[in-house]
């Protein structure tokens, strides 16, 4: 079984035909919106890939709240943890330009009333063996929580490393497996401007001062991970995206659904390359590919 602890957000989204430099203003040519937040977004993605998955996090009492939570209620994602408290649900503010890039700004709302309390009600629901997936758009006290409840429990704990708050090394390290792009990681191992070589240094000294699973997503690089001291890649396909926002997400929750499946460790990788590539040749940041369908028959 797959708990997910994070956030659970609307996202409003704009597209134009390329991003706004700082204080300049674009004209845009669509808008939307869509249920999202990390948290949200990775466990739709590992529920429709076929695991049971527990969403814990927070809402607020507002219209965006049942919004929010339509996607993950219908896919049949257990949402029992879910609490709702006064004031707004969390909303992210997106733009996405022609190339199929974007910038976000994230308002917390919600996500920001998830406790440690929160954490350990969650964990307590938890059987050694299961996993928990994590990121860092809720506070760094109930994450930190979790990972420690999580570590004395026997389950197992995958930390996407993102956004890259000012605690992200710290709680880096109390992680089983470390997911994280490639600012991320260099944030956590302490290196700025790496080239290939130096990331590969790197993971291999981390891997051996913390023996932690380390994964760097690498965009249309595919991935790069080390665990038990062997480097692994794996590829996604080549394509021309249409919108990178929520390929990170889909990555995490069809590599969490892989390994919950049964699948190995590079074989969880490759599915998920696949899945995360997928996810960007469509508009709206959900990732909606079946793990069965699309992605099996392109491995």
């Amino acid at each position: 079984m797959i708990t997910v602890f994070g956030s659970i957000n609307m996202d409003l989204i704009a597209t134009t035909e390329r991003l706004p430099k700082p204080g300049e203003t674009v004209a845009g040519n669509g808008f939307a919106t869509a249920a999202g937040g990390k948290g949200a977004n990775q466990a739709l993605a590992a529920r429709r890939a076929g695991r049971y998955v527990h969403m814990a996090g927070a809402v607020g009492k507002d219209a965006f709240a049942a919004e929010a939570l339509a996607l993950l209620d219908v896919a049949g994602t257990d949402l029992s943890l879910i609490k709702h408290v006064d004031g707004p649900t969390g909303t992210a503010l997106i733009l996405v330009g022609g190339d199929g890039e974007n910038m976000i700004a994230v308002v917390p709302g919600a996500n920001g009333q998830v406790t440690p309390t929160d954490a350990e009600t969650a964990i307590g629901r938890m059987n050694e063996g299961d996993i928990l997936m994590l990121q860092l758009e809720v506070p760094a006290a109930a994450v930190e929580r979790a990972l420690s409840a999580a570590r004395a429990k026997g389950v197992t704990s995958i930390l996407n490393l993102a956004p890259l708050i000012p605690d992200a090394p710290r709680l880096g390290r109390l992680a089983d497996i470390v997911i994280a792009n490639e600012t991320e990681f260099e944030r956590l191992a302490g290196q700025e401007g790496m080239d290939a070589a130096a990331r590969e240094a790197a993971l291999v000294r981390l891997h051996a001062e913390t023996g932690q699973t380390l994964i760097v997503t690498l965009g249309g690089d595919g991935v790069i991970a080390i665990r038990d001291g062997a480097i692994s890649r794996a590829q996604g396909l080549k394509i021309e995206p249409v919108d990178t926002v929520g390929a990170g997400d889909t990555f995490c929750g069809y590599f969490a659904a892989s390994l919950d499946d049964g699948l190995d460790f590079v074989s969880a990788l490759r599915r998920a390359a696949v899945a995360g590539s997928l996810a960007c040749l469509k508009a709206g940041a959900q990732p909606s590919i079946p793990l069965s369908e699309e992605v099996a028959d392109r491995i």
